[in-house]
């Protein structure tokens, strides 16, 4: 698990703000550490709680799924046991920050039922259908078991709620599973997990005959049910695991995959809309659409191959997509799929088929957004420079930069070596022989970059959160002293508040999370 620094000590500050101190505490201790025992747990926080009080505050995070617990195989012809560890998932707790965004796309989609439904799943971690019955009884206007049960199965069938994972998955061990891919061609073929992390998300993640299961039991006592006559083998095995459970219910949890790449999809359709027209964000909405089912990971850079006629079927289907004709529909893709000096292609053509390049459609929401902070904070001719470094893509030399961001030549060397010391670009010292000065080089590295703003955006998204906590506390006060003109200020900044944390937490997830 990487991060940057603010962004951990963004994620203990939520995590602070829902749970509380000490349940922080040993959550940045696995962020900073990696992934550790409960016994080791225990000894670093000794003597502020005891080991009873780390297991129970480990259950309470994975309850809440930002901590997954795993173990490792010991090495062949070892007789130790191996050790559960618990790792952090980083991700899953910047997520609790967009439950509201989640929650607005079930209510578009499904309907409020079933927006009520994931609510108790993101306000309650992990649910069975049993518990979303009993809490929508103890609501004041209950809706029905039957009802319940309909939008679980609802949301279970778009994908929005799945089957918890493995509690406990077991990773083969590392020597012996490097030994055994050498040499394998499938290996070569595949993109392996790249870090811990996602190896053990890999490992505990159900196949999705299991993840995501359509059939619903009537019996009560049993919530999910596998018809014998279609029933796979992966399922067969499943249920008579769960067999052994003695109240045999189904636990759930919300799919943050999923809501991640609607947020995704949508984030596209809108840059699309914004750099080209109406009718190629019609077009790309129901390319995604036809590909959606067929994408295995969030952070892929390209969709699947899709035919015309599957793509004109598709926007047949909107009601906005009812007026485009087949030739309006190929004008579009071949829009799309068209380059310019200052646009990539956002649709690749190949073999009588279209794929989405979801990597070039990002990348230019990207550069606007770095473009932009330069802009605000070094000014326009930092900002030409910038663009045209970022054009260059290779190193540039100071008066070859001055010149083409039309500049005085004694003002570039002081802009770049400012945004150099903040991390915007990489320098390189050029010694030509006989010469006492060196020539400096510059270039704009993206990962670098990309690290840099990432922090910066996680850093601006925990001071904004702090001010906004002090600014509903002040609310509190203000509705105790009755004064209303400086209540409504108050509230003002509070929606503005939150408002600018909503758009800058966009911003994160086109850096990070899409």
């Amino acid at each position: 698990m990487t991060t940057t620094e603010y962004g951990i000590v963004y994620a203990v500050h939520i995590i602070t703000v829902q749970f509380g101190s000490v349940v922080s505490k040993v959550c940045e201790f696995l962020l900073r550490r990696g992934p550790l025992s409960s016994r080791e747990i225990s000894r670093l926080v000794e003597p502020d709680m005891s080991y009873n009080q780390v297991k129970d505050i480990l259950c309470l995070l994975i309850q809440h799924n930002c901590v997954q617990a795993f173990s490792i195989e010991p090495p062949d012809g070892s007789e130790s046991k191996a050790t559960v560890q618990y790792i952090v998932l980083c991700n899953n707790i910047l997520h609790r920050v967009r439950y509201n965004k989640f929650s607005r796309i079930v209510n578009e989609e499904l309907d409020f039922k079933c927006g009520a439904v994931l609510d108790g799943l993101l306000s309650n971690g992990r649910l069975t259908l049993g518990q979303l019955i009993e809490r929508d009884k103890d609501s004041g206007k209950p809706t029905g078991s039957e009802e319940i049960r309909e939008s679980l199965q609802k949301l279970v069938a778009d994908r929005f709620v799945e089957r918890i994972p493995s509690p406990e998955p077991v990773l083969g061990n590392k020597e012996q599973e490097l030994a055994k891919k050498k040499g394998s061609k499938a290996a070569k073929i595949l993109k392996e997990p790249e870090t811990l992390e996602e190896c053990v998300l890999e490992a505990a993640t159900p196949v999705d005959a299991i993840r995501f299961p359509h059939i619903f039991e009537q019996d009560s006592n049993s919530p999910l049910a596998d018809n014998d006559s279609n029933i796979t083998e992966g399922k067969r095995k499943q249920r008579d695991a769960d067999s052994s459970d003695h109240n045999n219910e189904v636990i759930w949890r919300p799919n943050f995959e999923e809501f991640i790449r609607r947020l995704r999809h949508k984030a596209c359709v809108e840059i699309v809309k914004e750099r080209r027209d109406e009718g190629c964000a019609i077009v790309l909405k129901a390319m995604l659409e036809v590909g959606r089912s067929h994408e295995k990971k969030v952070k892929t850079d390209k969709s699947v191959p899709m035919s015309l006629s599957s793509i004109y079927e598709e926007v047949m289907k909107t009601e906005a997509g009812r007026t485009l004709v087949l030739e309006r529909v190929e004008a579009c893709l071949d829009q799309l799929s068209a380059t310019s000096s200052y646009l990539p292609a956002f649709v690749i053509e190949m073999d009588d088929s279209y794929v989405v390049d979801f990597k070039s459609i990002l990348s230019v929401a990207q550069k606007d957004e770095v473009q932009a902070v330069v802009m605000r904070k070094y000014g326009k001719e930092a900002f030409r420079m910038f663009r045209y470094l970022s054009q260059e893509g290779r190193f540039v030399e100071t008066n070859k930069i001055a010149d083409a961001a039309l500049t005085e030549k004694k003002d570039p060397p002081q802009i770049l070596l400012k945004m150099w010391k903040d991390g915007y670009l990489h320098m390189q010292k050029l010694v030509v022989t006989g010469s006492y000065v060196p020539f400096l080089l510059w270039k704009v590295n993206k990962l670098i970059v990309t690290k840099q703003m990432l922090d910066e955006m996680y850093h601006a998204s925990l001071n904004l959160s702090l001010r906004l906590a002090h600014e509903l506390e002040l609310e509190k006060e203000v509705i105790l002293l009755s004064s209303r003109e400086r209540d409504n200020k108050i509230k003002a900044k509070g929606l503005l508040l939150s408002s600018t944390r909503f758009k800058l937490d966009d911003a994160i997830m086109i850096f990070h999370d899409f």
